[in-house]
C-alpha cells in the first residue's frame, strides 16, 4: 500500500514528526553511562502516553520477528543495528547506541533513528560510522523531489556509504509511512538510478541508511528480534521521515526549536 497525503493532512504529519524527534532528543540527552535500556523504554512510553500518541512497536508482529515486540522503542547497542529489543542492560562508557522510534499521532506515523556514543570514550571508528550514515541520509533526502524515482534515492545513499568503504545490506531499508509504520515503496540503501516508483507530492518516506563496520551479513538474537552484525563489529543507523513536496523534500522529524 502507498498512501499520498493531501495538503490539509500534512500538518498532522508535521506534528507526528516533531513528537518523534523531540522524544529522541530527550532520550539522547538523558541516556548515559549506567542508564538501563528498560529505563529508556519506560521514558519513551511515558512521553508517548503524555502526548496522547500511540507506539507503533508494542503490538508490532511482522513475519520476520518473534512478536509482538512488546516495547516502545528499539534500543540497539554496539554490534546490534536493527530492532534492538530493550532488555536489562546498563550502558557502559563508549557504548554506541541506536534508538529507533516510530509513533502514530492523529492517525499519521513518523519514524526516526539516531546513533550516538555514551560517556567520554568515543572510538573514532564509531564516530566515523555515525557520520557516514548521516551523510548518506542527507544525500538521500537531497535526491527527493517530484518525478524522481526510488532508485535515485537508493543510489545517492549507496554512493556515500560505498565511498566511505562500507558494505551495504539490502534486506532492510527505508520505506513509505502514512497511517501505518511500514508501507511501500521500499527504499534500499543502494541501487540504480532511474528505476522504481516515481515520487509524488504528499508521499511520506522514512529513509534509513545503516551500516556495519566490516560486513553486510546479519544474525538474529535468541530474542527473535535484535539484528546484529555477523562478525560482532559495531554498527550505526540514521533515519528521518520526509514528505515529498512540490519542490523537494521537507524533513518532518526535526526537534521543535527551543524557546529563547
Amino acid at each position: 500500500m502507498i498512501e499520498i497525503l493531501s495538503p490539509t493532512e500534512l500538518p498532522r504529519a508535521r506534528r507526528s514528526g516533531a513528537l518523534v524527534a523531540d522524544i529522541l532528543q530527550s532520550l539522547r540527552s538523558r541516556a548515559g553511562v549506567g542508564t538501563n535500556l528498560l529505563e529508556i523504554d519506560r521514558w519513551t512510553r511515558e512521553m508517548i502516553d503524555g502526548a496522547g500518541a500511540q507506539s507503533c512497536y508494542v503490538d508490532y508482529a511482522p513475519s520476520f520477528g518473534r512478536g509482538p515486540f512488546g516495547h516502545h522503542v528499539c534500543t540497539s547497542v554496539n554490534d546490534a543495528v536493527l530492532h534492538g529489543l530493550p532488555h536489562d542492560y546498563d550502558l557502559a562508557d563508549g557504548d554506541l547506541v541506536t534508538l529507533d522510534l516510530a509513533v502514530s499521532l492523529e492517525g499519521v506515523v513518523a519514524d526516526s533513528a539516531v546513533s550516538f556514543v555514551v560517556g567520554g570514550s568515543a572510538p573514532q571508528e564509531s564516530l566515523d560510522m555515525i557520520a557516514a550514515t548521516e551523510r548518506a541520509l542527507a544525500a538521500g533526502i537531497a535526491a527527493v523531489r517530484p518525478g524522481a524515482r526510488v532508485g535515485d534515492l537508493s543510489h545517492a545513499i549507496g554512493t556515500v556509504l560505498g565511498e566511505a568503504g562500507y558494505q551495504v545490506n539490502t534486506e532492510f531499508g527505508g520505506h513509505g509511512v502514512g497511517s501505518t509504520m511500514h508501507q511501500d515503496p521500499h527504499v534500499a540503501n543502494t541501487g540504480r538510478p532511474g528505476r522504481g516508483y516515481v515520487l509524488r507530492p504528499g508521499l511520506l518516506l522514512a529513509l534509513e541508511p545503516w551500516i556495519m563496520a566490516d560486513t553486510a551479513d546479519l544474525v538474529t538474537d535468541a530474542d527473535g528480534w535484535t539484528l546484529r552484525s555477523a562478525t560482532g563489529c559495531r554498527t550505526a543507523h540514521s533515519e528521518h521521515t520526509v514528505a515529498v513536496t512540490e519542490d523537494g523534500a521537507e524533513i518532518l522529524t526535526r526537534p521543535t526549536p527551543a524557546l529563547p
